[in-house]
């Protein structure tokens, strides 16, 4: 029989998730990462590690076990972060009609086909509102067909946790926010456990709070909290382009593009100026008092900046890694960009200990009566703001086909919700 805390890792990435797992006291045998750059840092950072550096559908179940020197059912851990660009709300939100909106399935199938004790799975928040085809703007609203079931908000999450519910797993979701969990960066994810045997995971509760004193629990950690100590006298980062560096100087500590005079937002912006939304990530200078935004992959770019709040840079390579809580002597490989992309996908090390802990301590009762294929949350907050999601959103008065207050009350008449029925389908764990 395996050890009781091994795992299998796949989707690994820089191995953000894989370090707080061991922290929790989880073993990694073997690690699935397509990314060439990504498989030589855990390489070079974990040379124990056997890993297959080729996309997760072309790596079978029973490789991955005679990998790891297990049978089916051995595993006490499958552990996943599948691509989330495809359900972000920064990206396209192609969805489930973008091959990286399937990977989940392709994880599912190596569970079915190893049967690990439980699984644990990471996304973006924005899979909770996905729509499983996502349609544009310019063709939604008045004047146009009503949306389609798959087309409405919550369609995603939905066939996810039907396909959830198939794996005959008891399954556990919440949605947790890093800074909670002491990491100096607001950055939420949802986590879904599966527990073969029908053990309880009670997904951790928070350790801190915004404002602190609440519950005598700490406050949040800053950003001057998260880099105190670190040696980085040589910093690697990217410059700011030329006509980017202009706008950043003018924009103070904590201050973002609305700073600047209203007199350069058309330049500063470029066609961004007339979108809609808050845009808080144009020309954002950090502040030193407060957590960072979620990390991007791109710190340069003028609408997921992440400047210094003292220098007119982005944040360096090593302070990237130190706000996900990389180890300092861990080495990422690859181009400064590669650096920065590999951290930025990463899941903060604290958020990924907490989790594994919630794990370790389910894995120690011996009780199992959670019904196989039912989806459970403790978070009540969560559920209701499933169930209080919008369907859909319209479009700018500018975009619409079909103007006026009462064509627009009309056609979101017509769009039938599907999340409160999703909410439904959660039974709340109390």
């Amino acid at each position: 029989m395996g050890h009781r805390q091994s795992t299998v890792s796949l989707f690994s990435g820089a191995m953000g998730f894989d370090l707080g797992l061991e922290r929790a006291g989880f073993k990694i045998l073997t690690a699935v990462e397509s990314k060439r750059i990504a498989a030589d840092t855990i390489a070079v950072n974990r040379p124990s590690i056997e890993v297959f550096d080729r996309p997760v559908e072309d790596v079978s179940a029973h490789e991955l076990l005679d990998a790891a020197r297990h049978g089916v059912g051995e595993l006490e851990l499958i552990s996943a972060g599948p691509c989330c660009q495809a359900f972000s709300t920064a990206g396209k939100r192609q969805s489930m009609a973008e091959p990286r909106g399937n990977l989940f399935r392709h994880f599912l199938d190596i569970v079915s086909e190893t049967k690990p004790r439980f699984f644990v799975m990471e996304n973006v928040r924005g899979l909770l509102s996905a729509a499983e085809q996502h349609r544009p703007l310019a063709e939604r609203g008045p004047g146009h067909p009503l949306l389609k079931p798959e087309e409405r908000y919550g369609s995603a999450f939905a066939t996810v946790l039907e396909e959830l519910r198939g794996t005959g797993y008891s399954i556990f979701v919440d949605l947790l926010n890093a800074a909670d969990f002491g990491v100096p960066q607001r950055r939420e994810r949802l986590f879904i456990v599966g527990s073969r045997d029908g053990q309880r995971v009670d997904l951790p509760t928070p350790t801190h709070d915004r404002n602190g004193g609440r519950g005598r629990k700490p406050r949040w950690r800053t950003l001057r909290h998260g880099l105190k100590g670190l040696k980085d006298p040589e910093p690697a980062y990217t410059n700011f382009a030329p006509g980017k560096i202009k706008f950043v100087k003018l924009v103070p500590e904590g201050g973002n593009w609305r700073d600047l005079p209203e007199s350069m937002w058309s330049e500063a912006l470029g066609g961004a100026a007339v979108s809609w939304g808050g845009r808080t990530g144009f020309y954002r200078r950090l502040s030193w008092d407060e957590p960072t935004p979620a990390l991007t992959t791109r710190p340069d770019s003028k609408a997921t900046m992440f400047a210094h709040p003292d220098l007119d840079r982005p944040l360096s390579v090593a302070e990237y890694a130190r706000i996900q809580q990389f180890p300092d002597d861990w080495v990422i490989e690859g181009t400064i960009s590669q650096q920065y992309e590999q951290i930025g996908n990463a899941v903060p090390v604290g958020l990924a200990e907490a989790v594994g802990r919630s794990i370790r301590r389910a894995g120690q009762h011996a009780t199992s009566r959670y019904k196989p294929g039912v989806v459970y949350c403790a978070n009540d907050q969560l559920i209701h703001r499933i169930r209080e999601g919008r369907g859909s959103v319209l479009n700018p008065e500018r975009m619409r086909a079909v103007h006026g207050l009462t064509a627009a009350r009309e056609w979101m008449k017509g769009v039938h919700d599907l999340r409160a029925a999703v909410a439904d389908g959660i039974v709340l764990l109390k």
